[in-house]
């Protein structure tokens, strides 16, 4: 995400290398870039001309130490408004009522009931909430439809009736289910229209008027940009929403809509959706959003993912294995497999600093693991246990069973003693340095990626 927007933001901080200090005249040549690289990414033009009449007045008020190039002040500066710019802090969710009744609204196409089943699961699993889920779509089956597949599939009730046509009723008789039955968070998917209308305005506002709902949240299609702010606004002055989301985030190469919400709604984004994936879901971090528009990468999500997927007992038994010379096959696709879960592999290479742009080009697929997996599972599991077994007539079998080639499985092999060096680097701190050398010459190695 933000390929485009970092990339220029990265020449307008080379205007000032070699500079010795920061001037009127050597920064307008920078500031200029800013503005473009903002307009660019379809940042309205008075949020961008704002954003860098400010970088200019504090940037010119700064002393540079010797220590800090005039590249580097301009760089935190630009992080520093970025964060503000998008709202400063992350704004959590309003669930402290039970029921806690959240309403969606948005265009259709903005991912609307997706997202409702998304949230659903995030309150489910992260937050041990019972939840409902209550399809007000009355005018298209097919999401009432979905949201029950949907339901089904993350195991949580939804709540529908499609004899009713009445989305304020059904929207009463879900929260009157709900309390009698316990349900600690009632999540609302309300109708769309393909565009800003008023018979949808008055709809979704009687149904806010009739259940009063704790949080009523706006969702709306990230690549869309200025459109999407523009619908934002439209949908404020009428129902006077408490937060965003943004949806496909992970397809918005610009940036726009996540840049100029906030300045223009003054409305907190509070998740955006990163993926097709029912927990392909994040809170809105302005300062993490800022780290990665930059390129410094994002390492506090990439650990939460780490963290959400990995078992500390299992991560102790994995350590001793390590330091006893003992990691084999069967870890090394554990590890795969558990890092499969934490989400897209590209996204997840872009969180590391600097990686983000060494990965811009490189197609990483879905199923990149694919051709290493089949290759261990084509092994015995003595030969998983025992790696050093591997002579040529094994790995020749292990290609046939696998549909891959004897290089690929020499790759593979290759792939799996650096990573045990450098699993065994990283135990001991003193080896850091070897150990980023380690993984720099195993970027380009992995079979199937």
């Amino acid at each position: 995400m933000f390929e485009n927007l970092s990339d220029k933001f990265e020449r307008a901080f080379k205007v000032l290398k070699g500079q010795g200090q920061i001037t009127e005249i050597n920064i307008a040549e920078s500031l200029k870039e800013v503005r473009r690289a903002l307009l660019d990414a379809d940042v309205n033009f008075n949020t961008a001309k704002s954003f860098t009449n400010t970088v200019k007045e504090k940037a010119l008020g700064r002393d540079v130490l010797k220590s800090v190039s005039p590249g580097q002040l301009m760089i935190k500066i630009c992080h520093e408004e970025l964060i503000e710019l998008m709202g400063g802090n992350e704004v959590e969710i309003n669930i402290k009522a039970s029921p806690s009744i959240i309403l969606m609204a948005g265009l259709q196409g903005s991912g609307k009931t997706t997202f409702t089943g998304k949230l659903g699961n995030y309150l489910k699993a992260k937050k041990n909430k019972k939840v409902l889920l209550v399809a007000c779509d009355v005018y298209r089956p097919a999401a009432i439809d979905q949201l029950h597949v949907l339901g089904e599939q993350l195991n949580i009730e939804v709540f529908s009736n499609k004899e009713e046509k009445n989305p304020v009723k059904i929207a009463l008789s879900a929260v009157q289910y709900a309390k009698s039955n316990g349900f600690q968070v009632v999540l609302i998917d309300t109708a769309g229209r393909l565009a800003v209308d008023e018979q949808m305005m008055d709809e979704i506002a009687a149904v806010k008027e009739a259940i009063q709902p704790h949080e009523t949240l706006f969702v709306v299609d990230a690549m869309t940009g200025q459109d999407a702010v523009n619908t934002a606004k439209a949908f404020d002055e009428r129902i006077n929403f408490d937060g965003v989301i943004l949806t496909k985030l992970d397809g918005d190469t610009r940036g726009g809509a996540a840049l100029t919400i906030k300045a223009v709604v003054n409305k907190p984004i509070k998740f955006v959706g990163t993926g097709e994936k029912m927990d392909a879901l994040d809170v809105f971090y302005p300062s993490r959003m800022a780290d990665r528009i930059l390129g410094m990468g994002d390492v506090v999500s990439l650990v939460e993912r780490a963290q959400e997927q990995f078992d500390e007992e299992e991560a102790r038994k994995l350590q001793k294995k390590i330091m006893k010379d003992q990691f084999d096959f069967n870890d090394f696709l554990a590890q795969l497999q558990q890092i499969k879960k934490m989400g897209n592999v590209k996204d997840l290479m872009g969180m590391i600093p600097g990686m983000g742009k060494a990965m811009k080009d490189v197609d990483v697929p879905e199923d990149a693991f694919k051709g290493i997996e089949a290759m261990i599972l084509s092994m015995t599991p003595k030969e998983r246990a025992n790696p050093g077994l591997m002579n040529v007539s094994r790995k020749t079998r292990i290609a046939k069973g696998s549909g891959t080639n004897i290089m690929e499985v020499n790759k593979l092999m290759k792939q799996f003693e650096d990573m045990k060096k450098m699993m065994k680097m990283m135990s001991n701190p003193r080896n850091m340095a070897g150990m980023m050398s380690q993984m720099k010459n195993m970027r380009g190695g992995m079979p199937g990626m």
